[in-house]
C-alpha cells in the first residue's frame, strides 16, 4: 500500500526526540456483527469502527516536528495540546503531522478504522457454523496504526489502556486480565475498561473480541499464580483439548522461569486460537493469538502435535525476549525469532515430561532444511540482515531469520557452553528488563559470563551470507586403520544477485563413528572439536579401525552442509533406516535431500532410497518430511521424460506402506496422506474413491473429514470427482475448513473454465479473505496440470506488479510466491522472468519475491539435467 512505509532513519529520527508515556484508546465494536442480509465476503472485510486515541509524550526539542502513524479510512479530529488541527491539512500518506511540539504534549485522534480480511489490522470473520461475527488483531510489523494512532516503530514503548464498546455477551481479551464489563450506552452493548499494560511496544497489544469460549486454568509455581486461558470458537470446543495445551504451557513456565531466572512478567496467560490467521501464532504480551488449524479437527500424527507445542513454546518464550525486553529496531528480528525457535526447542529435549525428548530431530530434519534453502537463494543475507525500511522486514520472515539464526544459536550454545549461555541471559534480562537492545548486548552479557570474546564469531556468523560445506578426507593404512582424518571446509560461491563475498567460518562440531551391530548402526565413538580454515586435522582418530560410516557434524550442533565420503555413502545408502537413533538418521536424510537438490545425487536415486530406507524409519516427523520433500523432487527435479514412472513408483510404493502399517497408527495415516496426494493410475484412484464412499477399507484407517477432503481434492483435480461431489462433501462439513476444501477442490479441476474461474477471483476481484484466497491459490497450482496453466505465465507478468501496489503485503505475498509460474520449468519462464525483472522496475520486496521464486525453477533445470544424466548410467 502506497504511503506505508517507514525508513530506520526516520525512526530513529523520531525515537531521538520522542518518549511517549501513555495511550488511552477507545474502540466501539459496537456494530461489529454482520448480519445476515450481508454478503458475507463482503461483510467481513468492509466497514468501519470509531478509534479514539489520546496519547501522552514528550518532546527533547520543544517546537519540533513530528509525525504519528494511522492507516484509516476517514479521520475526524486531531487535537494537539487542546489546539484542534484540521485532518485534512496534517494527515496525509498514513501519517498525522505533529508541528509545533511542546515538552509535555496530549494528542487526541478520532478516526473511523476499517475491518480488514486479510489478516492485519482487526480482522472480522464470520462463522458459517453459528452465523456469528469473530475478531482479532494481528500488528507485527506495523499494523496497530490500522486499529489506533501510534508510533508505530518497536523503541517507543509505552503503557496502552484500552477501553472496548462490543455486543453483549462477547469475550473481550487484550493484553490486561479482562474486566467486567458494564452497561454500554446503546441498548444490546457492553464497556470493557481495561487497566494499562506495562510499558510495551504497539506491535504487541491486541485485543480479540466475539462469542468465543475459552477453558480456564491456573499455573503455580511457590507464591506465584499465573491465570490461564485458552479460547476458541464454539464451533472447534469440541475440539479443544485444552489440558493438553495446558501441560505443555507448564512445561514452558518451569523450564524459563528457572533458565532465565525472571518470573513471567505479565499478569495473565491467554492462548487465542483464531480465525483466518496468516502466520502459526503472534507474541502479544499476555495474549498470545494461534492459528485455529492447531485445534485438530480430526486425527493427525504425533509431528503435528510436536510442532504445535513449539509454536505454544516459541510464543511464550516471547514474553521474555521480546516482550520484556524488546529488539531497537527491526534489523534484530532475527534474535528474536531465534531466541524463541531454540529456546521452545531445547525445552521440548529437556522439560522433565516431555513428549518430544528428540525435539532436536525434528529441528535438524525440518527447520534446518528450511534454512539450507533459503540461504542458497539470491536473496540470501546475513542472520544480521540490513533492514532500512518497513518493507524489508516485511519479507525477512524468513528461514535464515528463524532457523538459521537458530541453527546459530545453537552452536554458540556448544561454543560457550550451555550454563554460562543461560547466565548471560539471565544477566541480560536483569540489566534490560522493559527495555530496548541491540545485539551488542546479548553478546556483552555472553562474553562476561562465558569469558570468550565473541566478536569474531559474531562476525564471521552473523554478518555474512552464505553456507558452508564439510567433507572428510580418510586415508586408510595398509592394515586398514586409518592414516589420516582431515576436515575440509568450502565456502561455495554466493548465488548470483547476493550481496557479499563467500566466507570460511569456524565451526564447533561432532564427528560420529558408527559400525553395524547385528544390523544396527551404533555410534561407537564420538569427538567433538572445533573446525577453522579450510583443512583441519583430527589427530584422535588416526590409528583406529575405519568406522562403517564416519558422519560429520554428529549431534548437529554446527550449521553447515555435510557431505559423505563414498564408503560411508554406500553403507548409508544400504542401512539409512539401521541408525540406533533418530538424530543421525535425520542428518542423513537431510544430507541427501540436500545432494538431490544441488543435483549431487540424481532424483531416481533419491527416490530408491527412499523406497529402501523410509519404510523402517520409526520417527513420523522425518517420515512425513520426507514424503513431502520426495512428492517435490519428483514433480520438479525428476528427467521430465522419466517423471511418470517415478511418480508411479512412488503411489505403489505409499499403497504398500499403506497396507502394511500397524492398524490405526500414525504411519498408517502418514501413509494414506501421502497416496492421496500422489494417486494417478485407475486403481488407486479406485481406491480413493471406495475409501470416501465406503465402498472399500483399510484396517485401523479412519477416514474422518480431514482425510475425506484430502481424497476427494486428489479426486477432482484428476477428473475423478465432479463439481456434485465438492458440493455434497461440503454439506457434511459447513464450516470455515469445509469452505476452504471445497475452494480449493473447485479451483483444482482440470479444465480451462475452473483455471479462468480461480484466477479471476484471485487476481481480478479483491474480496476474497485471505484464508479462502490462500485455499484457491493452492487448488490453482496442480502439479499434473502444467499445460493448462502454462497461458497464465504471461498473465502473471502483465499483473504482478499492479496486484503489489494495491493489495496488502500479506494478501500480495500470497499471490505474488503462490501464482509464480513455478512448474514451467523451461528456459523460457527464466527469460520472461528476466525480461519483466528489467522493465517493471519492481520495489525491492516485489523484486526480491520473484527473484526467490525464479531461483527454484533454475534449481529445478540443473536438477532434471543431474537425472536425465543419472538415466545414462
Amino acid at each position: 500500500m502506497p504511503g506505508t512505509n517507514l525508513t530506520r532513519e526516520e525512526a530513529r529520527t523520531r525515537a531521538q526526540l520522542l518518549h511517549v508515556d501513555a495511550y488511552d484508546i477507545e474502540l466501539d465494536l459496537g456494530a461489529a456483527r454482520v448480519g445476515p442480509s450481508s454478503p458475507k465476503a463482503d461483510a467481513e472485510g468492509g466497514g468501519t469502527y470509531r478509534s479514539t486515541t489520546v496519547v501522552r509524550f514528550t518532546s527533547r526539542e520543544p517546537g519540533a516536528a513530528s509525525f504519528i502513524d494511522l492507516v484509516a479510512p476517514a479521520v475526524h479530529e486531531v487535537v494537539l495540546n487542546g489546539t484542534a488541527l484540521d485532518p485534512a491539512e496534517v494527515f496525509a500518506d498514513n501519517r498525522i503531522a505533529l508541528p509545533s511540539l511542546a515538552a509535555e504534549n496530549e494528542l487526541r485522534v478520532v478516526a473511523d478504522c476499517a475491518y480488514t480480511n486479510t489478516g492485519e489490522g482487526l480482522h472480522r470473520f464470520v462463522d458459517p457454523v453459528d452465523g456469528e461475527t469473530y475478531l482479532y488483531t494481528q500488528f507485527e510489523v506495523p499494523d496497530a496504526r490500522r486499529v489506533f494512532a501510534s508510533f508505530e516503530q518497536p523503541d517507543l514503548k509505552a503503557e496502552f489502556r484500552f477501553t472496548v464498546i462490543a455486543p453483549a455477551g462477547w469475550a473481550v481479551v487484550s493484553n490486561s486480565p479482562t474486566p467486567e464489563p458494564t452497561e454500554g450506552t446503546v441498548p444490546g452493548t457492553q464497556v470493557w475498561a481495561f487497566e494499562p499494560t506495562p510499558r510495551v511496544s504497539s506491535y504487541i497489544t491486541a485485543l480479540i473480541a466475539g462469542p468465543y469460549v475459552g477453558v480456564f486454568d491456573t499455573y503455580r509455581s511457590g507464591d506465584q499464580t499465573v491465570p490461564l486461558g485458552v479460547y476458541c470458537r464454539p464451533s472447534l470446543r469440541e475440539f479443544l483439548d485444552a489440558e493438553q495445551i495446558f501441560e505443555v504451557t507448564r512445561q514452558g513456565f518451569d523450564y524459563f522461569q528457572e533458565k532465565f531466572d525472571h518470573p513471567y512478567p505479565f499478569a495473565k496467560y491467554d492462548q487465542l486460537f483464531v480465525p483466518e490467521f496468516n502466520a502459526g501464532a503472534m507474541e502479544n504480551a499476555g495474549a498470545v493469538t494461534i492459528r485455529d488449524q492447531y485445534v485438530f479437527r480430526s486425527k493427525v500424527t504425533d509431528a503435528a502435535y510436536e510442532a504445535r507445542a513449539e509454536t505454544i513454546l516459541h510464543e511464550l518464550a516471547h514474553m521474555w525476549f521480546g516482550d520484556l525486553v524488546t529488539m531497537e529496531w527491526w534489523n534484530d528480528l532475527w534474535l528474536n525469532e531465534s531466541f524463541a525457535t531454540f529456546t521452545s526447542i531445547i525445552c521440548q529435549a529437556e522439560a522433565p515430561g516431555s513428549r518430544w525428548p528428540q525435539a532436536w530431530t525434528t529441528f535438524a530434519n525440518s527447520m534446518k532444511t528450511w534454512a539450507y534453502r533459503q540461504d542458497q537463494l539470491p536473496s540470501t543475507h546475513p542472520i544480521m540482515a540490513e533492514i532500512n525500511d518497513l518493507e524489508d522486514v516485511q519479507v525477512n520472515f524468513d528461514g535464515i531469520t528463524y532457523a538459521k539464526g537458530a541453527s546459530v544459536l545453537k552452536q554458540l550454545v556448544a561454543y560457550v557452553g550451555k550454563d554460562e549461555f543461560f547466565r548471560g541471559v539471565q544477566a541480560y534480562f536483569k540489566r534490560h528488563a522493559w527495555g530496548n537492545t541491540r545485539l551488542v548486548d546479548l553478546l556483552g552479557a555472553l562474553e562476561e559470563t562465558s569469558g570468550r570474546d565473541l566478536k569474531a564469531w559474531s562476525k564471521a556468523w552473523l554478518e555474512t551470507a552464505g553456507i558452508n560445506i564439510l567433507r572428510p578426507e580418510i586415508s586408510l593404512a595398509e592394515d586398514g586403520t586409518i592414516a589420516s582424518f582431515t576436515v575440509l571446509q568450502e565456502a561455495p560461491p554466493l548465488p548470483a544477485g547476493a550481496k557479499g563475498e563467500a566466507v570460511l567460518r569456524p565451526h564447533r562440531i561432532a564427528i560420529g563413528a558408527y559400525d553395524l551391530q547385528d544390523g544396527r548402526l551404533v555410534r561407537t565413538d564420538r569427538i567433538e572439536l572445533d573446525v577453522d580454515g579450510a583443512r583441519t586435522e583430527v589427530p584422535q582418530l588416526a590409528g583406529r579401525a575405519r568406522p562403517a560410516v564416519v558422519l560429520l557434524n554428529d549431534d548437529d550442533l554446527s550449521y553447515a552442509k555435510v557431505r559423505l565420503d563414498a564408503e560411508s555413502l554406500a553403507v548409508v545408502t544400504a542401512h539409512l533406516g539401521d541408525f540406533t537413533d533418530s538424530l543421525p538418521r535425520a542428518l542423513c536424510w537431510a544430507s541427501a535431500w540436500d545432494m538431490t537438490r544441488d543435483g549431487e545425487m540424481a532424483t531416481r536415486d533419491y527416490l530408491s532410497l527412499v523406497l529402501s530406507g523410509l519404510g523402517r524409519e520409526s520417527d513420523i516427523g522425518v517420515v512425513q518430511t520426507v514424503q513431502r520433500q520426495l512428492k517435490l523432487a519428483l514433480d520438479l527435479y525428476a528427467d521430465p521424460e522419466w517423471r511418470e514412472e517415478g511418480l508411479a513408483r512412488w503411489a505403489a510404493a505409499c499403497e504398500e506402506q499403506l497396507r502394511a502399517a500397524e492398524p490405526g497408527g500414525d504411519h498408517q495415516l502418514a501413509w494414506a496422506r501421502a497416496l492421496a496426494a500422489v494417486a494417478r493410475s485407475e486403481e488407486h484412484l479406485g481406491l480413493l474413491s471406495g475409501l470416501l464412499d465406503g465402498s472399500q477399507s483399510v484396517a485401523g484407517l479412519a477416514v474422518d473429514t480431514e482425510l475425506r477432503w484430502a481424497l476427494l481434492q486428489r479426486l477432482v483435480a484428476t477428473g475423478a470427482a465432479d463439481d456434485k461431489a465438492v458440493e455434497a462433501e461440503l454439506e457434511r462439513d459447513r464450516t470455515a475448513a469445509g469452505e476452504r476444501y471445497a475452494a480449493t477442490c473447485r479451483a483444482s479441476r482440470p479444465t480451462a473454465g475452473a483455471k479462468a474461474e480461480a484466477w479471476a477471483s484471485v487476481v481480478e476481484s479483491d474480496t476474497l479473505p485471505n484464508a479462502v484466497q490462500e485455499a484457491v491459490i493452492a487448488g490453482f497450482v496442480q502439479t499434473d496440470q502444467r499445460e493448462l496453466l502454462a497461458p497464465y505465465t504471461a498473465k502473471y507478468f502483465a499483473a504482478v506488479k499492479g496486484i503489489f501496489q494495491t493489495r496488502s503485503h500479506e494478501i500480495a505475498q500470497q499471490i505474488v510466491v503462490g501464482l509464480y509460474p513455478t512448474l514451467q520449468v523451461e528456459q523460457a519462464t527464466l527469460d520472461a522472468t528476466d525480461a519483466w525483472l528489467e522493465s517493471a522496475d519492481p520495489a525491492p520486496a516485489l523484486r526480491r519475491m520473484v527473484v526467490e521464486s525464479r531461483a527454484g525453477v533454475e534449481r529445478a533445470l540443473r536438477a532434471q539435467a543431474a537425472d536425465r544424466a543419472a538415466a545414462g548410467h
